[in-house]
């Protein structure tokens, strides 16, 4: 078997299975964001603050907006201040309307309960949609069994959680439920905030980290995963990937690891993973071609 290229998202159609995500210490230029568009990539979550991702929606030509998925974070928890923070997340866009919104970092039933009281962020939501301002709702989670739970209960439309090569609980206890369902599933933290990439006491003699395209390989072959971001520091990160996507073979052309239910890790240490070394730009060459 080997890892597909696109993902379907439900009425949000056919995406590239590698994001770009901005947060609020990352320097992405707008022309970076662009690039990134023309080669390819059309998931893209967006911090929530003015920056170079914002900028480059405002400045993308009004016929190609359809082609680009715009996710963010909602942070409010009641009605009133769910519709001030989406309208100041559209003006800021100058776009009309949002592809995908997730309430952000729902980690306790009574934060969801919260959301979907009267009043709530989900009533807001619920109307934002109505009118054509949002599309897809979701909940962004580090708790795994809470996002199964919304999923399987028919709560929300695409899950948002964290998955890497030393958080990988979501294999056993969210996947399933994604999968019978049909829920799309994004991840982030593929790097673990850069611990992923750094060497640990553990590691034996001669052991290198994993690079950055290493851990995203990762997260990219399972199958459960729908899409997963990057949110690469500054435009000399970007390059650093740009370039390395000018080699290697397609996703299609990639196989699978040797072991499905460990993904390219033959072992998981808190710290990093280990592998038998391969080459990795291929991931980027199939997912960042125009």
């Amino acid at each position: 078997m080997k890892p597909k290229r696109f993902a379907d998202l439900g009425p949000l159609g056919r995406v590239c299975r590698l994001g770009l995500s901005t947060r609020g210490n990352t320097s992405l230029e707008p022309d970076d964001v662009l690039e990134a568009f023309r080669r390819g990539i059309r998931y893209f979550n967006w911090c929530c603050h003015p920056d170079g991702l914002s900028a480059a929606v405002r400045q993308l030509e009004p016929e190609k907006r359809p082609e680009m998925i715009l996710a963010l974070q909602l942070y409010a928890r009641d009605g009133e201040g769910a519709r001030r923070e989406l309208d100041g997340y559209l003006r800021e866009l100058g776009t009309g309307y949002v592809d995908v919104v997730t309430h952000y970092y729902v980690e306790h039933e009574d934060e969801w309960a919260e959301i979907q009281s009267p009043g709530g962020a989900a009533e807001a939501l619920r109307d934002a949609r109505s009118e054509g301002a949002v599309r897809v709702v979701g909940v962004t989670t580090h708790h795994r069994t809470l996002g199964a739970q919304l999923a399987r209960e028919g709560q929300i439309d695409l899950l948002m959680i964290r998955y890497n090569a030393a958080h990988r609980g979501a294999e056993t206890d969210v996947f399933p439920v994604t999968d019978e369902l049909g829920v799309p599933v994004v991840v982030y933290t593929g790097v673990r905030w850069g611990a992923l990439l750094k060497p640990t006491p553990d590691d034996p003699v001669g052991f290198r980290p994993p690079s950055a395209p290493d851990c995203y390989r990762f997260a990219l072959c399972h199958p459960s995963v729908s899409v997963a971001i990057m949110a690469p520091n500054g435009r000399g990160s970007w390059r650093r990937i740009c370039r390395s996507s000018t080699t290697g073979a397609a996703l299609e052309t990639m196989s699978t690891p040797r072991s499905a239910s460990t993904g390219i890790a033959s072992v998981i240490t808190p710290g990093a993973f280990r592998e038998e070394r391969r080459t990795t730009e291929g991931v980027w060459s199939c997912i960042l071609a125009s």
